[in-house]
């Protein structure tokens, strides 16, 4: 089986946390040793007593605000919609983009419930710039908090024959690529954000991507 030695020396290179190789490494054996990642619809079943959110009949406890993160997954860019930039910064409503409709969600969230909270973004290496100006320049407030950016971290491409690291001598960046969503953990532990957030005081987080305009807090759940 191929070995992941080299990945393990090109990402401690560039610095990168050891939770994210060991993320990395998890999927690289699964790869090697020809597991696809997929699940049979066969080996699987609904679950037979699922909550329905419309049953919940709480009534909202707004201090919970103050121990609570919003988080929203920035790390893929558009290429896919003609982008080449973050495909949050697609225009969806006028001149607005998805970037800018979190803002005035998290604005508002503010305004309604009389507490600041708090704001996140996972960028990506590719990603990170471009937002950051979009940010600065249209919501400046934003831009200025602390602790706005968790960069997510970056995995070496392979070579589809030898599993090796990938080369690209003419743009040594092409040689990475964003692990994905499921980084999240990984970003967090090896970033060092996750025992700041707690020593902060904060115990939730509300996580979705940056293109689901549809996913917002309900302090209800």
């Amino acid at each position: 089986m191929a070995s992941f030695d080299a990945c393990r020396t090109k990402m401690e290179g560039e610095g990168i946390s050891q939770s994210a190789i060991s993320a990395f490494e998890s999927t690289f054996n699964s790869l090697v040793s020809g597991n696809t990642g997929m699940i049979p619809e066969s080996t699987i079943s609904p679950s037979p007593d699922l909550v329905s959110a419309t049953s919940i009949n709480l009534e909202a406890d707004t201090s919970l605000l103050s121990q609570t993160v919003v988080l929203k997954l920035n790390g893929g860019l558009g290429t896919g919609m003609g982008l080449d930039k973050a495909k949050s910064l697609l225009k969806v409503k006028g001149d607005d983009t998805f970037l800018d409709l979190t803002a005035k969600q998290i604005m508002k969230m503010r305004e309604d419930f009389g507490t600041n909270v708090k704001f996140m973004l996972m960028n990506s290496f590719s990603t990170s710039s471009d937002t950051l100006e979009y940010l600065q320049s249209r919501y400046p407030e934003f831009a200025s908090e602390e602790g706005l950016e968790m960069l997510q971290n970056k995995v070496p491409k392979l070579d589809a024959k030898t599993y090796e690291p990938a080369t690209c001598e003419s743009n040594p960046s092409n040689e990475w690529c964003p692990p994905g969503h499921g980084d999240l953990y990984a970003a967090l532990v090896g970033s060092s954000r996750l025992e700041a957030l707690l020593k902060d005081g904060f115990k939730y987080m509300f996580v979705s991507n940056s293109d689901n305009l549809g996913a917002t807090l309900d302090l209800k759940i």
